[in-house]
């Protein structure tokens, strides 16, 4: 996978099209991405001993071809390639040629 957690990417498909936002967990098992104010829904939750119950809004994951990551330089969805650079490999906006990393 071309994402790691912290980058900023913006929603490509789906009722958040064009939504920007923080990658706070990337599964690469399950090929999806939790990206932070994106693809939201509403869980019920059963009141415990700690917590209130009611009904509560999170992030939902979404795959991640669903995402496109942020040009630093452009400010637009960019594709990503890698080059190595003295000696160590990294991340490229294939837009700008700009360092992702």
């Amino acid at each position: 996978m071309k994402v790691k957690k912290g980058d900023r990417v913006i929603v490509l498909t789906g009722r958040d099209k064009g939504k920007e936002g923080e990658i706070l967990r990337v599964m690469p098992a399950e090929s999806r991405v939790l990206v932070a104010g994106v693809n939201m829904v509403k869980r019920h939750q059963r009141a415990t001993p700690t917590s209130q119950g009611g009904i509560e809004e999170k992030e939902a994951p979404i795959h991640v071809s669903n995402v496109a990551h942020i040009d630093p330089r452009e400010k637009k969805p960019t594709r990503v390639g890698f080059k190595v650079v003295e000696g160590r490999k990294i991340r490229v906006a294939r837009l700008s040629g700009e360092a992702i990393d």
